[in-house]
């Protein structure tokens, strides 16, 4: 392996038997039978990758997809089914809450207990004691057992003995999500040290506005498989294909057609042919009548708030983005659109189509509604079915925002609410760079020195 490599994963599988009865496993175990009582589960199929010494590498993919299991392999604590694993580096991983702790230690004790089996002596954890009960900041909880302990306060204590034991690998798992904001912006900080100081980190996340900030690579793991691997910008744009249900093999048919296309309007940008190829390209997965609504690719909230007279349905939303794919992965900066389609069931005059974006907390922060943007559409009879399209660049900052849609009018001057769809959607915007409150301003900075 290469001076210049930390981790390398060369062709790495495990293979979980799934039975369906705890008496087929043990009847196999003691050779009473030779049929095979067990279903193969690949939880990682041949993956191989590297991770550079001083690289920050985030690891994305949905649920199942074998991230955790990587990282377990990576640190110890599973054995692969095949494959080989190289480590140059002393590693410190933080994986599921709990790990590497006693529940019925205290907090100080746990501090000496992973500190000891990482290889510290007694003077050395002495030593670097202060600054992982600073950096934990739980005050006197450090001294009652860790089973009292909340999940935030327990992930304070686990990173902050993690991040001060001097790793040269630092591997985190998705623990961090359940600190509080602060904490969380605190640990990010500490990332930033360790990559200037050289350090390798490599760590799960389903923030994917963390991985793009602050990763050098990221890598998209889809049903055991590594998929992708690359700048972490065009990583989490595959992975929010896949989300919608294209699948890996559709997802790399595209971006090779639109590759080719592109080099032919570079070759000859006068030819109009090929401009027109490209756009119908882009607009190819969209269509005003699919022949699945564009809801059955979201996960849309079970908690659904709708009230209504009814007068109008809403009977399918979508969320585009910028090439018509659908998606509730919104990149900051880019162009997206919402659609709603309402089927009237009765004549309603000017009807009105709207959005709304709020805080999880429940706050509004912004939306338009058709007759704000002048966009009416006279009156709508029993049987019309609309399609409103409200399309714009997404400058709110990174995070996670609920969306809400309706279809009202007013009626003897009262307005009346037709069908309302209180939140939702749960819209995650993807960000390199958040400023303060809600919305960026796009400030171009300039600075002079006199």
């Amino acid at each position: 392996m290469s001076d210049d490599i930390a981790i390398r994963i060369n062709d790495v599988s495990k293979l979980y038997k799934l039975y369906d009865k705890p008496t087929d496993r043990l009847k196999e175990s003691l050779g009473l039978t030779k049929a095979k009582k067990y279903k193969e589960h690949y939880a990682l199929r041949n993956v191989s990758f590297d991770v550079k010494r001083g690289e920050c590498v985030g690891i994305i993919g949905t649920n199942g997809a074998g991230k955790s299991t990587i990282l377990k392999i990576i640190t110890g604590v599973l054995n692969p089914t095949a494959g080989e694993v190289k480590i140059d580096g002393r590693i410190s991983a933080l994986l599921e809450l709990g790990a590497g702790f006693n529940m019925e230690y205290t907090g100080i004790d746990n501090v000496y207990l992973n500190g000891t089996m990482i290889g510290f002596s007694r003077e050395e954890i002495d030593a670097k004691l202060q600054d992982i009960l600073d950096f934990a900041d739980i005050g006197d909880f450090v001294n009652q057992p860790v089973k009292t302990y909340s999940s935030g306060m327990f992930v304070r204590l686990a990173f902050a003995v993690a991040i001060n034991i001097e790793p040269e690998i630092l591997i985190v798992d998705e623990a961090l999500s359940v600190g509080d904001v602060f904490f969380q912006l605190k640990c990010f900080k500490k990332f930033e040290e360790f990559k200037n100081q050289g350090k390798t980190i490599l760590f799960v996340s389903h923030d994917l506005s963390s991985i793009e900030k602050y990763c050098d690579k990221a890598i998209l793991l889809d049903h055991g498989r590594n998929v992708g691997e690359g700048i972490p910008i065009d990583i989490i744009n595959k992975y929010k294909k896949i989300m919608t249900g294209m699948t890996v093999e559709e997802v790399e048919e595209q971006e090779k057609r639109k590759a080719e296309l592109r080099d032919l309007v570079a070759e000859d940008s006068e030819k109009s042919e090929n401009k027109e190829e490209l756009v119908e390209v882009k607009t190819s997965t969209f269509s005003l009548t699919p022949e699945v609504p564009w809801k059955e690719s979201f996960d849309l909230n079970p908690n659904l708030d709708e009230y209504g007279d009814m007068g109008a349905k809403i009977i399918d939303i979508g969320v585009f983005d910028e090439d018509e794919n659908l998606t509730t992965t919104i990149i900051k900066g880019g162009r997206f659109t919402l659609r709603s389609k309402i089927e009237f069931k009765t004549d309603i005059e000017d009807p009105i189509f709207t959005y709304t974006f709020k805080t999880l907390k429940g706050q509004d922060i912004t939306g338009t509604n058709t007759m704000y943007e002048k966009a009416g559409v006279g009156t709508a009879h029993a049987g019309d079915i609309f399609v409103a399209s409200f399309t714009q660049e997404m400058n709110l900052q990174g995070g996670e925002y609920l969306l809400s849609m309706s279809c009202t009018s007013f009626v003897n001057g009262d307005l009346v609410a037709h069908d309302r769809l209180y939140d939702v959607l749960n819209i995650t915007v993807v960000s390199d760079k958040n400023t303060v409150g809600f919305y960026d301003m796009n400030s171009k900075v300039k600075i002079d020195k006199l």
